[in-house]
């Protein structure tokens, strides 16, 4: 018996009846076989966690629970009419059953009555999970995978949570805290941060680099000495883009079964992103890093946290998420490493500025010593016009495309820009600033959006109110038109009607956007509108740097195809902070860190900012490159 687990019994009174105990990661759950005890012991589980300063959760012991059929019957009962329950799905070795219904807040009732309803009647712990208003299969899948996992995932989370609390080394040791660059170091791409101390291994992200086409440079450098994959604690996966999540299936490929701590919805997009990896390679026929197996135990080891949510991640490390406002459930990681010895937040990609779809990144935190910040947009020339003018550029292009009776192609990262852009046009649209046409969406886009409905708390609060009112809902405007086919991408650029299409991939590296893009670069009538940051050896890098003839192959046939199309860049789209915006971020922090680290941007960007921050603050500021570490304490 560990020894928080022999402290929380010493607190319990003898009618608590506890018949079991088990960690769910860093949560402490306590079974009773005593209903009386499971109905009626807030206070006394609430002064347990006072104490302890750890989450304790109090369940039924399974023989308590009543039958699943009954159950089911009881729950539906209770549900009121507008809840639209769609699923009632049960976990009988935690007591657990999972609700999901199209609106949670009128499941849950006027301060959790409904719950506590369930609770009394069925016995059964609710928990209760948003059913998205766009069908969305990868949301449906990865439930599914947990689901048929109970078992697996239970006796993996008791073992997460006896790496934490057993974790501590017999003895003292001098205190030390490493920080290693293994990817991200003066560049943009393959994100990778290795955090060390004498009690533990943890990855900040572990991405690929998508403007290099496998070989050196691609991907994380894991050969470095100081790494060992049977060493590591964790992965703590700030977003869902490529760059920050794109290898961590393949840690599961080679072996490792540790914990991926994300948001709910970086795990679905993470999961969405990877398997959409696999199938670009099977078209292009070249061999992936790794095979769906590796993305499903990627999904059966990730721990979901929300903003704010405090948890220990190994021994002498407690961790905690807060709003980046990059991406759908974008994060920065803040790090209490060594019971307060020294507090680290790596802000991975951030914007400080409110947008359509997200608020701006956090800047309160109880103690900060240590920041590491991006830097794509870091250098001085890097400064960012407004939202409001990228908006009116974007509306003229495509007003006047239009008229040219042309197509205009946006190529769009999934996830990020591409959401707020169909935002942009739906209101532009609506509002009557561009005639109604269809807006076309390909590849991920689509699912990512039927994602975004899934979790609107990790929305801006108008956003949020939209979708919970269906009605008004924007993503389910009838102008966006669903892709899901070769054959109907073809009747598309058969039509001569003009039309928006987006698509992915952003960089025009892969997928439709680069399909689309063949077929249309050689009409002056059409305009390829960039809005992506496009990474060195990606095509929408050439293009952008002025390259006008382009050689494609297919099947082994070489063509030169020559750009007539109007290219347009709006760089003010980015979900990256501009320079001003990452000056601003850092004066406003609270409280003001000591040490600035600046890491992905190329080598020019990461020094003009860590010079200038520490001109502006008077702090110390370093840009290390990849496999430079620095020592923090």
């Amino acid at each position: 018996m560990t020894d928080i687990i022999e402290e929380i019994l010493n607190e319990l009174p003898s009618e608590a009846k506890v018949s079991d105990t088990y960690f769910e990661g860093a949560n402490i759950i306590v079974y009773t076989s005593s209903k009386d005890f499971f109905l009626n012991n807030g206070e006394i589980i609430r002064k347990v966690v006072q104490k302890i300063k750890k989450r304790v959760e109090l369940r039924p012991d399974p023989s308590l629970c009543m039958g699943l059929e009954k159950a089911e019957k009881e729950i539906r009962k209770l549900a009121p009419k507008d809840a639209k329950v769609t699923e009632v799905i049960f976990d009988p070795q935690r007591s657990v059953v999972i609700i999901e219904a199209e609106k949670p807040g009128s499941m849950i009732g006027k301060q959790g009555e409904i719950l506590r309803e369930i609770k009394k009647k069925t016995l059964w712990v609710p928990i209760i999970k948003r059913t998205p208003i766009i069908k969305s299969q990868i949301i449906e899948n990865i439930r599914s995978v947990l689901y048929q996992n109970n078992d697996y995932r239970k006796k993996f989370l008791n073992k997460v949570g006896h790496r934490i609390y057993d974790g501590y080394s017999k003895g003292k040791k001098e205190e030390w805290i490493k920080v290693g660059m293994l990817g991200a170091g003066r560049q943009v791409g393959r994100s990778c941060i290795l955090v060390q101390t004498p009690e533990s291994n943890v990855l900040l992200d572990c991405g690929i680099n998508p403007g290099i086409d496998a070989g050196p440079g691609s991907y994380p450098i894991l050969d470095a000495p100081e790494f060992k994959l049977s060493d590591l604690d964790a992965v703590i996966l700030s977003h869902a883009h490529m760059d920050h999540c794109g290898f961590i299936p393949f840690l599961y490929k080679m072996g490792f079964r540790g914990p991926v701590y994300a948001t709910e919805p970086t795990r679905d997009i993470s999961a969405l992103s990877s398997l959409d990896a696999i199938g670009v390679s099977f078209k292009q026929a070249k061999k992936n890093l790794f095979d769906i197996q590796d993305v499903k135990e990627m999904v059966k080891h990730t721990i979901t946290l929300g903003w704010e949510e405090v948890t220990d991640i190994t021994p002498d490390i407690r961790m905690t998420f807060y709003n980046s406002g990059h991406i759908l459930g974008s994060s920065m990681t803040h790090l209490n490493i060594g019971n307060g010895a020294h507090n680290f937040m790596y802000t991975a990609d951030m914007k400080y500025l409110d947008t359509r779809v997200l608020n701006a990144a956090h800047t309160r935190f109880p103690r900060l010593e240590t920041v590491m910040i991006e830097s794509t947009y870091g250098n001085k020339e890097s400064v960012l016009g407004s939202r409001e003018k990228a908006e009116e550029d974007l509306v003229e292009i495509i007003e006047k495309t239009r008229k040219n009776k042309g197509k205009t192609l946006i190529p769009v990262l999934g996830v990020g820009r591409a959401q707020e852009l169909l935002l942009v046009l739906e209101a532009a649209m609506r509002e009557g600033r561009i005639k109604k046409m269809p807006i076309y969406v390909q590849g991920m886009v689509w699912d990512i959006t039927a994602i975004h409905t899934a979790y609107p708390d990790f929305l801006n609060k108008d956003l949020r109110r939209l979708i919970y009112h269906k009605d008004e809902n924007p993503f389910l405007s009838d102008v966006f038109k669903k892709v899901a086919s070769r054959k109907e991408q073809e009747q598309i650029m058969e039509d001569s009607s003009p039309c928006i299409i987006l698509a992915t991939a952003g960089m025009l590296n892969a997928g439709a956007s680069l399909e689309y893009f063949k077929k249309m670069a050689d009409n002056p009538k059409n305009s390829l509108v960039m809005v992506t940051y496009q990474a060195q050896g990606t095509m929408g890098r050439r293009i952008q740097d002025g390259e006008r003839k382009i050689i494609f192959t297919d099947n082994g046939k070489a063509t030169e195809v020559e750009i007539k199309m109007g290219i347009h860049i709006i760089t003010d789209f980015t979900g990256h902070a501009g320079r001003n915006e990452l000056m601003k971020f850092i004066k406003d922090l609270s409280p003001r860190p000591k040490k600035v680290i600046v890491q992905h941007g190329e080598s020019s960007r990461c020094l003009d900012l860590a010079s200038s921050l520490h001109k502006a603050y008077r702090m110390e500021t370093t840009c290390p490159k990849n496999l430079e570490s620095i020592r923090l304490r």
